[in-house]
């Protein structure tokens, strides 16, 4: 009797396809068919036939030029003041000996923990009508223009840096050595041995600044007062207007930069090439008084300002009537969560947040996994979940907003029941961010050696066997780093949830935007503190559980 043929593993071939194509079909029901529904309702006329005349008509409305021209000039220039000074606070983490190093990286990240309003809020407390430093203004006004770009580069100045600490991370110690054989003087080193080998991570850095500044709505909304720019116009037209059609004509319109700044920086990083050779020797910083004394004052001064900025919207929670009345008070707080009701929005982020961690990790690691470390890597559909990953880091998550209205809003889709639930939300937030994970996710599993795969199969071990004790144990600390980014940006994000909640899961952020809307500067303060808090503790929670990990993990302090 002939024995029966081996039933087909995962790893070899139909299971893994199978998975992967699950994936695929998600992210196309999250992504593609939002952007298409979008694209299709800017190309129809009011009766449904296909025409240019939403185009026609916007291109028509007074006062559009003015609002694209001054979303591309705040771009530029919001881009060209953060990355010289994200630049250079990395340098001074990476290429000196200064003291403190790790509490001037987290001052320089700590924008990231509330939402992108919390910049607008300390910027008004500062500067403001009833400002600390309005007289520094001499007459002038901070609203519009000027407090949208200082906003926007607190905002946007702790992505720069992340990119840029990680280009400046590695470098060879034989070029300075030579450089300083040549009698080469110190600015010419820099010039010709440090910027060359930073160059695309500062592209890189200038693309991510210039593509957040386009998108950014909350900044504009808190600061901008009548100064027009696209993502407000997306807002008007789409929730005060409910013109979806228009709408999705200006989120085409702030598509595209975006779409050619990623498009951009895709061609630059294909051209990049190891900064690290095997015979290159790590660079060790040695100290100079002059360069350590100059860079530490310059990571006072800016750290300074972030804390500032951020510290005065959390001060602001406190007092009890700015400017008249400094005296400290909770009433906000009281205000905020029990009678504004952004208690319940609040806990409402605290579960969407859960969930797209919860959900949002194992789905990102294990496709990449689908497409590094099984058979089904080599196929096309793999290709095309690469390209489907690349693609929400050039989306706007307004952009995505609008699109997922006009998808699963309409009334010929079966999927219609998912539009304003709590699915939906955590279904865009994990599309929104899955970029960033998916590249830190394949970072991680390149790291392992395909060796491990090859003994695995010549032991007969199964697939998910060596996913889960292997390389699952080894990539751990990029998971957490996964969990902890998804958690992070679900309780702040404004953009894509804003056309997208219903009065039950109205979320924490956009709470935060309505309440500003109706003038309470100081129970927006208040519940952009309790967001803070809560960002801020479960990074606290990271980094304990990491330490906890290491212990577990002996061999990873045998490699450190």
């Amino acid at each position: 009797m002939a024995a029966a043929p081996p039933r087909p593993r995962l790893g070899a071939g139909t299971g893994a396809k199978l998975l992967l194509l699950g994936a695929t079909l998600l992210l196309a029901l999250f992504l593609l068919a939002p952007l298409a529904a979008l694209l299709g309702q800017s190309l129809v006329d009011e009766s449904g036939h296909w025409s240019l005349q939403r185009f026609r008509e916007f291109a028509a409305t007074p006062g559009v030029a003015t609002a694209a021209w001054n979303t591309l000039w705040i771009a530029l220039l919001v881009t060209a003041i953060t990355v010289p000074l994200a630049f250079v606070y990395a340098y001074a983490i990476q290429r000196s000996t200064l003291p403190l190093k790790p509490l001037w990286r987290v001052l320089g990240l700590a924008p990231l923990l509330g939402p992108s309003l919390v910049g607008a809020i300390g910027i008004i407390q500062w500067f403001g009508t009833q400002g600390v430093l309005k007289s520094w203004l001499a007459g002038g006004t901070i609203y519009g223009a000027p407090g949208i770009v200082l906003a926007t580069v607190f905002a946007a100045f702790p992505h720069a840096l992340m990119i840029l600490v990680v280009a400046l991370a590695h470098a060879d110690a034989r070029l300075y050595e030579a450089a300083d054989a040549l009698g080469a003087s110190r600015w010419r080193r820099f010039c010709t041995v440090t910027l060359p080998a930073a160059r695309y991570g500062l592209v890189s850095a200038a693309l991510v600044v210039f593509a957040y500044s386009v998108s950014e709505f909350g900044i504009p909304k808190v600061v901008g007062g009548n100064f027009p720019v696209l993502a407000v116009e997306i807002y008007v037209q789409a929730v005060g207007l409910h013109n979806f059609g228009r709408g999705a004509v200006v989120a085409l319109l702030l598509l595209a930069p975006v779409l050619l700044a990623f498009t951009v920086d895709r061609q630059v990083q294909r051209r990049q090439q190891a900064s690290l050779t095997a015979r290159a020797v790590p660079y060790s910083a040695r100290a100079d008084r002059r360069r350590d004394g100059a860079l530490l004052l310059f990571v006072v001064l800016v750290g300074g300002a972030l804390v500032a900025v951020l510290g005065m919207a959390l001060w602001s929670s406190f007092i009890s009537f700015w400017p008249y009345n400094l005296e400290p008070t909770l009433r906000h707080y009281t205000y905020g969560l029990a009678e504004a009701g952004v208690g319940s929005a609040w806990f409402n982020s605290l579960r969407l947040a859960a969930a797209t961690a919860l959900l949002g990790t194992p789905f990102v690691f294990v496709t990449a996994w689908l497409i590094d470390k099984t058979a089904a890597r080599d196929t096309r559909l793999a290709a095309v979940v690469q390209a489907l990953a690349s693609l929400p880091m050039g989306v706007p998550g307004l952009v995505l907003g609008i699109g997922c209205i006009l998808f699963f809003n309409h009334p010929d889709n079966p999927l219609g029941w998912l539009y304003k639930s709590f699915a939906l939300l955590v279904a865009v937030t994990v599309v929104h961010y899955y970029s960033a994970c998916h590249l830190t996710a394949l970072t991680a599993l390149k790291s392992l050696d395909r060796e491990f795969e090859a003994v695995s199969a010549s032991l007969k071990v199964s697939p998910l066997q060596t996913l889960r004790r292997v390389t699952l144990p080894v990539c751990l600390p990029a998971v957490m780093e996964i969990a902890r980014y998804l958690f992070i940006n679900a309780m702040t994000t404004v953009s894509a949830l804003v056309f997208l909640y219903s009065p039950d899961t109205l979320p924490a952020s956009v709470s935060i935007l309505n309440l500003d809307e109706a003038g309470d500067l100081g129970p927006t303060a208040a519940m952009a503190t309790l967001v803070v808090a809560t960002t801020a503790a479960y990074s606290g929670l990271h980094v304990l559980a990491e330490r906890l990990l290491r212990r577990r993990q002996a061999w990873r302090l045998a490699s450190r």
